[in-house]
C-alpha cells in the first residue's frame, strides 16, 4: 500500500495533490485529518520545492522533542519563555511593526501554528501577517487569538519582548529570529549598518533549506537507551496564582566569574550549576519533611546544533541531569564543582546524547503508538507529564552562552535577558545569558519564598563575586506602575487532584 501510494505521488499527481490541499484548505480539520493520517501511516506530506526561493510547505510535521508542549498546553499552563532586548532609546512601535514584517521572510519557520491531526500534532503555514502585541507578563497565550502564531512580540519603553509557545523553536532560534528583528529596526529607525552574522540574518537573504529541517530525522532507527533515574528533591512552597511569576534578576561582571572558574577549573556553566546544587543543598537541610528524596538534580538543555552539526531554527536541543545525592552527607562546594564538572561533560558527549535521543524519537515511530488517536494520546501524555515529567529534577538552568554582536550594532544594544516561564511541578527555573562584560541570570519560580534565590546569592558572594539584583527581573519590568506585593494566593482543600483541573 505505502509502495503504490509512493509511486502516485513522485511520478502521476503532484499537482493533484497540492490542488486538493488548496480546495480544502479553508476545512482544516480534513486537512489536518489527510496530515496527520500520512505522518501516522504512510508518511505522506507535501514537500519543500527548492527553485530560485524556497517555497514554503502547506504542512508539515512537528519535530520530536516538540510533541510534548502542545500535548501539555492549557489555557492556565503552556511552555513558554521571553527573551528581550534593550536599545539605547525608546522604541517606536511602527518601525518596529516593520522590521517585523519585513524579517518574517527570512525566518520561514516562524510563518507556522500547530494543529491537530487525527494522530498527531502538525504545523500547518499561516498566510495572516503577524502583528505587534501588547505588553504583557508572561503567561500562556492564546493561539487563535494571536492569529494563529506561537510568538508575541511586543515593546516597553526601550526593551524589545518576545515570548515563544516552545513548539516554535528553542532560545538558539528564539534569539536569533529577536535579534534580527532588532537588527532591522535599528536600520531602519537609525540607519545603522548592520553586518550580520551568526545571530543576526540578513533579511533580503533566501532562507536555506536547512534552516527548515527537522533536525530529528537523523536519530530515526538508531537503537537508543533511556537513563533510569530516581526521584529528585522538590523545594517546597506557597504555590502563587496561575498568572502569576515571581522573577529576579541577577547582573555579574564577566571577568569576576569567569575568574573563579578559572581557579576551580571548570567551565561558568559547570562553576553556576555547581553553586545552584550547593545551595539547593542548604535549602533542603532546613526542609523540616519527614520524606524528602536526597537527589538533589539540575535539568540542563543542550544546544543540539554544534554537536550534530545542523542549522535548524526548529526546534533543536536535549537535556541533560546533573546531580548530587546526599544519602550519605552533604557534599562541600569543590566536591560539588568536581562532581558537576565531571558528570555535564560525560553526559553532553555526542554519543552519549544520540542514545538518549534515538530512544525518544524511537517511541514517536513506534507504529502502535503513532496508530492510536491524538484524542486519545493528549490527556494521557498530559497525565504522564504532569506525574512524572518534573519529577526527576529538582531545577532548570538554562544557559544561552555569549551573545556577540556586529560592531554596528554593538553601541545600541545596551541589555539582553533570556527568562523561563511558569513549570508545572518545580518550584522554578533560571535562565542565563552574557552579553558584553555581564552576565545575566534570570530566576523565576512559581512559589512565594525565596529561601533558594537567597542561598545562591550568600553562595556567590562567599567566592568574592558580586552581584547587582533587581526584583522583578528587568525582562518582566513595566514601563510604568509598581510592583504589587499583595497577591492572593490559590489554596483548596478538595479531594479533586489538581492535575485533573487543568487538563
Amino acid at each position: 500500500m505505502t509502495n503504490i501510494i509512493n509511486f502516485f505521488i513522485r511520478h502521476n499527481f503532484p499537482g493533484f495533490l497540492s490542488q486538493f490541499a488548496s480546495f480544502y484548505h479553508k476545512n482544516s480539520f480534513l486537512v489536518a485529518y489527510l496530515s496527520s493520517f500520512s505522518e501516522g501511516l504512510v508518511v505522506l506530506h507535501c514537500q519543500t520545492e527548492i527553485t530560485d526561493a524556497m517555497t514554503l510547505p502547506e504542512w508539515t510535521r512537528l519535530e520530536n522533542s516538540a510533541i510534548i508542549y502542545p500535548s501539555c498546553k492549557t489555557h492556565k499552563y503552556a511552555a513558554v519563555y521571553r527573551m528581550s532586548v534593550t536599545l539605547d532609546s525608546k522604541i517606536d512601535s511602527e518601525i518596529l511593526d516593520t522590521a517585523l514584517l519585513n524579517t518574517m521572510p527570512r525566518f520561514p519557520s516562524f510563518r507556522y501554528t500547530i494543529k491537530k491531526g487525527f494522530f498527531w500534532w502538525f504545523l500547518q503555514r499561516l498566510e495572516n501577517d503577524p502583528q505587534l502585541s501588547s505588553s504583557t507578563s508572561l503567561n500562556a497565550f492564546n493561539l487563535r487569538k494571536n492569529g494563529g502564531y506561537m510568538f508575541k512580540l511586543s515593546c516597553t519603553g526601550a526593551r524589545i519582548d518576545l515570548d515563544v509557545f516552545h513548539a516554535l523553536t528553542d532560545g538558539t532560534g528564539a534569539m536569533t529570529f529577536l535579534l534580527s528583528v532588532a537588527a532591522e529596526y535599528l536600520k531602519l529607525s537609525a540607519g545603522v549598518d548592520i553586518q550580520y552574522g551568526k545571530w543576526v540574518f540578513d533579511p533580503s537573504e533566501e532562507p536555506a533549506e536547512e534552516e527548515m529541517e527537522d533536525g530529528f530525522d537523523q536519530f530515526s532507527g538508531t537503537k537508543g537507551a533511556l537513563d533510569s533515574e530516581e526521584k529528585a528533591y522538590h523545594i517546597k512552597g506557597t504555590v502563587e496564582r496561575h498568572d502569576i511569576l515571581n522573577s529576579l534578576g541577577v547582573s555579574i561582571k564577566l571577568q569576576d566569574i569567569a575568574s573563579v572558574a578559572k581557579t576551580f577549573d571548570c567551565t561558568i556553566t559547570e562553576l553556576v550549576s555547581a553553586l545552584m546544587l550547593y545551595s539547593l543543598q542548604e535549602v533542603r537541610s532546613s526542609d523540616n519533611s519527614v520524606r524528602k528524596s536526597s537527589h538533589l538534580r539540575m535539568e540542563l538543555p543542550v544546544n543540539l546544533r554544534p554537536i550534530f552539526e545542523s542549522k535548524t531554527l526548529r526546534n533543536f536541543s536535549s537535556y541533560v541531569y546533573i546531580g548530587l545525592d546526599v544519602t550519605n552527607g552533604d557534599y562541600k562546594l569543590k566536591d560539588a564543582i568536581q562532581e558537576v564538572k565531571y558528570q555535564k561533560r560525560l553526559y553532553t558527549q555526542r554519543s552519549h546524547l544520540t542514545k538518549r535521543i534515538a530512544a525518544n524519537v524511537a517511541l514517536e515511530d513506534n507504529m502502535a503508538i503513532r496508530c492510536v488517536p491524538l484524542f486519545i494520546k493528549k490527556p494521557i501524555i498530559n497525565i504522564i507529564n504532569h506525574l512524572k515529567g518534573d519529577k526527576y529534577a529538582t531545577y532548570t538552568f538554562s544557559n544561552m552562552g555569549n551573545i556577540e554582536l556586529p560592531e554596528g550594532m554593538k553601541e545600541h544594544v545596551k541589555d539582553i535577558h533570556f527568562i523561563l516561564g511558569r513549570t508545572r511541578k518545580r518550584s522554578g527555573s533560571c535562565a542565563c545569558v552574557t552579553y558584553g562584560d555581564t552576565l545575566n541570570l534570570d530566576f523565576s519560580r512559581k512559589i512565594a519564598e525565596d529561601d533558594f534565590e537567597r542561598a545562591f546569592l550568600k553562595n556567590l558572594r562567599s567566592l568574592g563575586i558580586w552581584a547587582r539584583v533587581q526584583v522583578p527581573s528587568p525582562s518582566l519590568r513595566p514601563e510604568r506602575g509598581r510592583h504589587d506585593r499583595m497577591r492572593p494566593v490559590f489554596k483548596s482543600s478538595s479531594l479533586i487532584p489538581k492535575f485533573l483541573l487543568c487538563i
